[in-house]
């Protein structure tokens, strides 16, 4: 028996490399990918490159080429709702049982992801932003004790750094969600799971607007404030 190596680690880091140069709009919507660029660039061998982009077409970021090859898929904007009504069901479950669980260490922890992603906005750097966003989630998602969830929610969150990063270079103020990542964080530390849920749903389907809103081109509804801890929530 062959001995292992870490080859399916770096499929996981091209993929990731790519998807990284798709949300920060190294590459638009149409852009053909080029297989040997992308090695070169990275400095990996083909192998690791064909097998991400495998992976990156069976998530929908990438199509068939006329003829042969990649391009990078059109977003659209229904898959984009639908993907996040999905998300808020399973992130809600995540928030409720991170309170149950997880209390304690979203104390300690937390407050240093929110600090990190109010200075990817300051900062206007799109990429550090998704990159922020995505910790946050994935950190609540880790304080839940559930191990389905994140491989449940992986091909989801593609399709999010991708909408995040094409709504964010369009936008001159980028749209700043700390204040409801803290909501959500106190509500956890809290043990709230009531509340934590109620917010990471609110969170997201009110993300869910922004998003296909700027996609499609039409204006942006009101963001609607969430309550804060033990306000009447009936």
């Amino acid at each position: 028996m062959k001995a292992l190596t870490t080859q399916p680690n770096l499929v996981e880091q091209v993929r990731d490399a790519i998807l990284e140069e798709i949300a920060s709009g190294a590459f638009a919507p149409g852009d053909r990918i080029i297989q040997e660029q992308i090695a070169q660039a990275l400095g990996v061998s083909r192998q690791p490159v064909q097998q991400a982009l495998v992976l990156l077409r069976t998530q929908g970021v990438l199509q068939d080429a006329p003829g042969r090859g990649l391009l990078v898929a059109h977003l659209d904007p229904n898959h984009v709702q639908h993907m996040y009504d999905i998300r808020a069901a399973i992130e809600g479950l995540a928030a409720r049982r991170a309170a149950e669980l997880g209390a304690e260490r979203a104390a300690k922890a937390g407050p240093a992801l929110v600090e990190a992603g109010r200075k990817a906005v300051a900062a206007g750097s799109v990429a550090r932003m998704i990159a922020a966003d995505m910790k946050f989630h994935a950190f609540i998602h880790g304080l839940s004790g559930n191990p389905l969830i994140a491989p449940a929610l992986e091909a989801h969150l593609t399709v999010t750094q991708r909408a995040m990063g094409e709504v964010l270079m369009r936008d001159e103020q980028p749209r700043d969600i700390w204040d409801q990542h803290e909501a959500i964080l106190q509500a956890v530390a809290a043990s709230d799971g009531d509340h934590a849920e109620a917010l990471v749903r609110t969170h997201l389907m009110q993300a869910a607007g922004f998003m296909v809103a700027r996609l499609r081109g039409g204006p942006v509804g009101t963001v609607v404030p969430v309550p804060p801890p033990g306000a009447d929530r009936r």
